[in-house]
């Protein structure tokens, strides 16, 4: 039975997204329309492919056995995708970049301004996310992302370009740093952070580690956000020195060994597509002017 591929990217998106509105989010098309293509697909095939509840759309046991097919297909598709664009006999086009957003903000925002003077031919679109983009998939052309976070990724196609180690400090207005008691600690501080189920993110764990009953005095599941409620004097923000903040000054508090690791990755394949090596190569020459 033929399955076209525009049915097999529906099943991957609802069972990667966890419900079909999601689904149809990520595909751009309406709700309507996705779940009218999905009746159909179970029709032809004669089996439901997923369960739909209250807390969300789960694979049956025959969907199961499509997924992961459909996931190699996916990955395949992204290879075609990128072995056509090597053909290009320059730099020019759409390079798409995965960051955690205080990373796109320091880094990649400035960055472009560079790249639009040096390769006017080249656009940069940045995906700033602390969700995991699947490069091999063809999600993204280049992460920079957290050591621990890139090494999840296991597959073979997938190369460090480049790696940054930065200390870490604490931030705050000059007003709230003159507020803190004399000889303040890590206990004195109101700190911001992410809320549940992102707390898991750092710092808040690593505050965790050093606090006894540690809870955010404030926090947001959006970093600007959390960089605003610094700027306008709620509490410190921890950051790495990739870019310090100028409205903020550092605070008097000693981490220890404790540093932040970023990793430029790319795949080998995508790296063959010379846009895409032209900004991985500038990329790499940026990070390594800031190493700590």
């Amino acid at each position: 039975m033929h399955i076209p591929w525009s049915d097999v990217q529906l099943v991957l998106a609802i069972a990667e997204t966890g419900s079909l509105s999601a689904a149809a989010r990520r595909l751009e098309v309406t709700q309507p329309t996705a779940s009218r293509q999905l009746a159909a697909l179970e029709a032809r095939l004669g089996e439901p492919l997923f369960v739909r509840a209250v807390g969300g759309t789960t694979p049956t046991a025959f969907g199961e056995r499509i997924v992961e097919p459909a996931r190699r297909m996916a990955e395949a598709g992204a290879e075609v995708e990128r072995v056509a664009s090597g053909a290009e006999r320059g730099p020019r086009g759409t390079v798409r970049i995965t960051a955690p957003p205080g990373v796109a903000f320091a880094l990649l925002a400035p960055f472009a301004a560079e790249l639009a003077r040096k390769f006017p031919e080249i656009r940069l679109e940045v995906i700033s996310t602390i969700r995991y983009v699947d490069l091999v998939r063809g999600e993204a052309d280049l992460a920079i992302r957290l050591a621990s976070t890139s090494r999840r990724a296991t597959a073979r196609d997938l190369v460090t370009l480049a790696s940054v180690q930065q200390p870490i400090a604490a931030y705050a207005t000059a007003k709230y740093a003159a507020s803190l008691p004399t000889g303040y600690g890590l206990g004195d501080i109101a700190w911001i952070g992410w809320p549940p189920p992102l707390d898991e993110m750092p710092p808040n764990p690593q505050l965790a580690a050093r606090i006894p009953g540690f809870a955010p005095a404030f926090a947001a599941d959006d970093f600007l956000v959390q960089l605003r409620a610094a700027e306008s004097g709620v509490g410190a923000i921890i950051l790495g020195t990739l870019d310090p903040p100028r409205a903020l000054v550092p605070l008097a508090v000693d981490f220890g060994k404790l540093t932040s690791t970023h990793e430029l990755v790319g795949t080998r394949s995508s790296l063959a597509v010379p846009r895409v090596a032209t900004i991985a190569k500038l990329l790499a020459n940026e990070l390594g002017k800031r190493r700590g």
